[in-house]
């Protein structure tokens, strides 16, 4: 087998989740290549030696430049703050290695058109981890979408809503929370919970076109971790936006991290001519589909527990019935990645195409600034 040999760097939540799917991707998968965890990369050197202990990679490194440099290394994970991506992407590109980074590609446009024409420039293979393509479900649902058996698409609904933030108490900045740190993250739950939605509605559903949106700070002050003063709050807390689509249908989106109750409550709903689907994180394994074509006394919302072996991704794991979770959508994503690069057909979403999602979000957030329709210039 040929080896493919990765380098971590971050190691937080994320760095946790894809080292999980590095460890597993040649338990579940038949692919030519066998992963090797070569290295560990974080500012924090006794913290990165414990990540690597846990996870198993061969060694450690302080620099991510070492680390882009290093002739042992093939491929290059970022997961890292946002403000760090394009720098990284842009230096491993023209070194030559395979790159997948974490969402959103980065934190604006300007900064993330680099990152695009310097992987088309070098050629290098790149994936961005928008992992929740890949939850069998709603690969389910883009199968049925892309049989017709929707029909004419007329509404697509999304939310996303947590309610860890709500307490003014909660600092923002540094190693934890440095998504609630305009700075470090670029916006708030714009780029780091609807710009998921936004990728799901866009990969079902087709570009959207044009945006208008409200977005609130609901506490407009908290201590920086890092400095110990009070400072503004720069993100958004929440964002609701009405879109249109190219296809003529139109879009509702909500997200916030003000939702009581909520820890991660992701839906969708699409809803066409001859049929709807519906999906809950929460539920995972379920797809709600209705379908229009039935006979009048059949006809109502049926719920598919999609864990058969016809059903995307589910072939590779267990029997009918038995359940995946969270975890394999990135295992999943990172087989998608690998077979990829063996078959000569990149997976998505690359580079080129988390632009169009970096696009709507931008646009969301400058609608919410102004009050005006905003043109995405989203191209699919």
């Amino acid at each position: 087998m040929k080896q493919l040999r990765v380098a971590m760097i971050g190691y937080g939540f994320m760095g946790r989740a894809h080292s999980n799917a590095y460890k597993r991707l040649n338990d579940f998968f038949p692919v030519e290549h066998r992963i090797v965890l070569e290295v560990a990369c974080a500012r924090n050197e006794e913290k990165a030696k414990a990540f690597a202990a846990q996870w198993g990679y061969a060694r450690v490194e302080t620099d991510w430049r070492k680390v882009v440099a290093d002739p042992n290394v093939d491929l290059i994970d970022i997961c890292t703050p946002n403000d760090t991506h394009a720098e990284i992407a842009i230096a491993a590109a023209a070194a030559g290695k395979m790159i997948l980074c974490e969402k959103p590609l980065a934190r604006t446009v300007a900064e993330s058109q680099p990152m695009v024409d310097a992987v088309a420039k070098s050629g290098v293979p790149n994936m961005v981890w928008f992992n929740y393509r890949r939850v069998p479900a709603i690969t389910l649902a883009k199968q049925l979408i892309d049989e017709g058996r929707i029909g004419k698409p007329y509404h697509f609904r999304a939310n996303f809503l947590q309610d860890w933030t709500i307490s003014p108490d909660v600092p923002q900045g540094g190693a934890a929370l440095w998504r609630l740190d305009v700075n470090a993250a670029g916006s708030g739950v714009t780029g780091d919970l609807l710009a998921h939605n936004i990728d799901c509605a866009m990969w079902l559903n087709g570009p959207i076109t044009r945006v208008t949106a409200r977005t609130e700070t609901f506490v407009k002050e908290r201590m920086h971790a890092l400095t110990g003063k009070v400072e503004p709050v720069g993100i958004d807390d929440a964002c609701l936006f009405l879109c249109e689509f190219a296809n003529g249908s139109l879009g509702l989106f909500e997200s916030t991290r003000y939702a009581r109750g909520h820890k991660a409550l992701k839906t969708f709903e699409l809803n066409g001519s001859d049929g709807s689907l519906a999906f809950n994180l929460e539920e995972m394994e379920y797809l709600d589909f209705f379908e229009y074509a039935n006979d009048s006394h059949l006809r109502g919302w049926r719920r598919i527990h999609v864990t058969n072996g016809e059903h995307p991704y589910m072939n590779r794991y267990w029997v009918p019935g038995l359940v995946i979770g969270y975890e394999h959508s990135f295992l999943n994503a990172l087989a998608d990645f690998v077979m990829g690069l063996e078959s000569g057909n990149p997976a998505q979403p690359d580079f080129q195409n988390a632009l169009q999602t970096q696009k709507v979000c931008e646009a969301v957030l400058e609608s919410g600034r102004t009050g005006q329709w905003v043109a995405t210039g989203v191209t699919l």
